[in-house]
């Protein structure tokens, strides 16, 4: 099995290397942005993705939904973020798996076997947080493509509509009208609110 890990620390993709190393599970591959991934992806089929949802330019989000269209790879999300919001998207976007970077290497290496195994993975605490959000923290998105979702995550970062257009592989056109789209379904009427959501929300 070919392994890729997907971050934009170098640091921390060596450290996963020398984790993962004494597993013999397979060649470990490197990305340090959605783009090379991406590439990557598609040349080497890897069976098993571990992946920052936090990346410049492709954002995770999208890169996830792109991965999970090419129906090779098997994805483990590594974040920084521990709020239940991004890992019940991750989930729904196709992720198999989600761990935060504040796990114990024990907890990593069990679910980098479960999801390269087949099964599923969630780290203990945002399951938790999952079977107790409330419906006022997602109720307003739950409507939201991956794709919208990474619109606004870009929007956050301060990303004018034509550089998201340029990350997220469309037109113009296509943005602006989904920002239009965006507004209708949270109930906005300014890209600022939407910047404002997204930040109260951790869609950033």
């Amino acid at each position: 099995m070919t392994i890729l890990l997907v971050d934009d620390h170098a640091i921390v993709r060596d450290g996963l290397k020398r984790l993962l190393a004494p597993l013999g599970l397979g060649e470990v591959l490197e990305a340090g942005n959605g783009r090379d991934a991406l590439v990557l992806a598609r040349a080497q089929r890897p069976g098993l993705v571990i992946l920052d949802l936090n990346l410049p330019g492709l954002g995770g989000l999208e890169l996830l939904r792109r991965l999970i269209q090419m129906e090779t790879s098997r994805v483990l999300v590594l974040s920084m973020h521990a709020e239940p919001l991004y890992a019940k998207r991750a989930l729904e976007a196709g992720a198999a798996g989600y761990v935060t970077k504040n796990v114990s290497p024990d907890e990593l290496i069990t679910a980098v076997r479960k999801v390269a195994a087949g099964g599923r993975y969630v780290e203990a605490e945002i399951a938790q947080a999952l079977a107790v959000l409330g419906a006022e923290a997602s109720q307003s998105f739950d409507n939201l493509t991956p794709r919208e979702l990474e619109i606004m995550r870009l929007l956050a970062a301060g990303s004018s509509l034509a550089e998201i257009a340029a990350a997220v592989g469309v037109g113009y056109k296509t943005v602006a009208n989904a920002c239009s789209l965006i507004k209708s379904k949270l109930g906005v009427s300014r890209t600022a609110d939407l910047v404002r959501l997204a930040i109260e929300t951790g869609v950033t």
